[in-house]
């Protein structure tokens, strides 16, 4: 270990020995929506091995993530919420441990393949932070078939930082492709470290479908014609979907149409429907390669026999984007390394289907994730779960699953989330109704607490109240009816905002 020398000290007592110990993999998509994928409700887009892991494991209704790359990433790693406001990139201070410094204490070979996000410098670098092996992109997104070609003008005009352990990658081969290249590494390591006789753990963060809109001719063309009834036929579609599928119920889900307004179809094909519709199969053409690359995951996996005892997991970092970077130019194909595209707010809010809002704001389309998991060893195939989690219970669960403690003391904040073993058990809840959970990016904030929650967005700062009981996807603000509870809410927020270091 390179960083936090104090800690070579602590020892992290194992109450189970290394064959007991789990593997564990944690795989996140980039940007992507809450019901793209077949087993939240996706009806089109093709992603027969996730949804596997859900079919074979457990699947989340109600998991949160962070609502932005970096914030989630920090999050996800520490089991603490960001710290600072969110501000900058290298939220991971030397009081905080990652999940591959305390994995790797407690006996593991760690392993990360794709989308740091938390530092490039010395000191915050995956090496740094307790990964034996890393390979990927240190940088935010980039040109998925060469990370060395500059962003455009109007997104900065940056060149990404991509590395191998301490070594920076300076040149990219022909045919590169940055989804396959992640997966490729992921099953390489997990195959090297699983002959070394200790348990691993392999954190496997990709960059798709993240902008810029890059994928393979012959996955776009998988998808030609899949989205033509446009945007405003297809939130439909899909929201029967997952009707019938009893993933959401239409009474406690009520349908979110004439709340965000979101540009007509009709419309919005009229600036070039070819080009709105090759928007959607080259996104769809970059979670089925993805998918793709977790099914290689998922075979190497059985081909060694060690399928059993992992705990394999799948989420988003945040929730659909709807950011129009260069707007709505038309000569930026989506699909060739050349051009750099994006979906913008009509695919995002069918992407989010059925929430509102979008990726950075604390509405639930910005903060909910869908979460599968899977361990045979431990989980009952076909669960579903409908308890309230969120991406700093990862720490815990997966310290409690490997028989390990958090180690104590000044030198480290205490964990702020919760182990989810109760749940892959079959208990119905980790949180009492008291438990809260807080949110913050760029002026946008909410508090959960049991199903109330409120949540601010917009110039005007103003609390908007809902019970999530009866209205998931925020349709009916009550905060006017209940201002009480809007005050104690608000109350507990800002104690937390002050906590930790969030600018008002």
């Amino acid at each position: 270990m390179k960083t936090l020398p104090a800690l070579l000290s602590l020892s992290l007592a194992c109450a189970a020995s290394a064959s007991e110990k789990p593997n564990i993999i944690l795989i996140m998509a980039d940007d992507m929506g809450w019901s793209d994928i077949g087993c939240y409700g996706a009806v089109h887009i093709r992603t027969p091995h996730i949804d596997r892991i859900a079919r074979e494991g457990m699947l989340f209704t109600q998991f949160y993530n962070n609502a932005k790359c970096t914030t989630t990433r920090a999050s996800l790693l520490t089991g603490l919420y960001p710290r600072k406001g969110g501000k900058g990139i290298e939220l991971i201070g030397k009081d905080m441990l990652t999940l591959g410094e305390a994995l790797r204490g407690a006996g593991y070979s760690t392993g990360m393949s794709g989308k740091w996000h938390n530092g490039s410098s010395v000191g915050t670098r995956p090496w740094d932070r307790g990964f034996d092996e890393a390979y990927g992109l240190w940088d935010g997104a980039s040109n998925f078939f060469n990370p060395l070609q500059p962003d455009p003008k109007f997104k900065g005009g940056a060149v990404r930082v991509s590395g191998h352990n301490d070594d920076i990658i300076t040149e990219f081969p022909a045919g590169f492709y940055a989804t396959d290249a992640f997966g490729d590494h992921a099953v390489e390591t997990i195959r090297k470290h699983a002959k070394s006789g200790k348990p691993f753990f392999h954190y496997l963060p990709f960059t798709a479908p993240h902008y810029p809109l890059h994928a393979k001719p012959e996955d776009i063309a998988a998808y030609k014609g899949k989205f033509s009834a446009g945007w405003d036929s297809l939130i439909k579609e899909r929201r029967a979907n997952q009707i019938r599928m009893g993933l959401i119920d239409p009474e406690t889900w009520p349908d979110i149409r004439g709340i965000d307004k979101v540009q007509a179809w009709d419309e919005a094909k009229g600036i070039g429907e070819d080009w709105q519709n090759l928007r959607m199969e080259t996104y769809a053409a970059m979670v089925t390669s993805m998918d793709h690359n977790i099914g290689k995951v998922l075979a190497a996996l059985d081909e060694l026999g060690i399928a059993r005892n992992t705990l394999i997991l799948f989420l988003s970092d945040n929730g659909s984007c709807s950011e129009t970077p260069g707007g709505n130019d038309t000569a930026q194909i989506p699909g060739p390394k050349e051009f750099y595209s994006h979906v913008g707010p009509g695919w995002a809010h069918f992407q989010n289907t059925p929430f509102r809002k979008y990726k950075s704001t604390s509405h639930e389309g910005g903060i909910a994730t869908p979460l599968v998991a899977r361990w045979p060893a431990a989980i009952k195939p076909g669960s579903r779960t409908d308890a309230v989690g969120h991406i700093i219970d990862f720490m815990p669960t997966f310290l409690a699953a490997a028989g390990t403690e958090y180690p104590g003391g000044e030198k480290l904040l205490p964990l702020e989330g919760k182990s989810l073993l109760p749940l892959f058990k079959g208990e119905a809840s980790i949180r009492s109704p008291d438990d809260t959970l807080f949110w913050h990016w760029a002026g946008t904030r909410a508090v959960r607490q049991g199903d109330w929650k409120i949540v601010s967005h917009g110039k005007s700062k103003a609390w908007e109240l809902y019970d999530l009981s009866t209205d998931r996807t925020e349709t009916k603000n009550l905060a006017s009816k209940h201002p009480d509870r809007v005050n104690g809410l608000a109350g507990k927020w800002d104690d937390w905002a002050a906590a930790t270091g969030v600018r008002k």
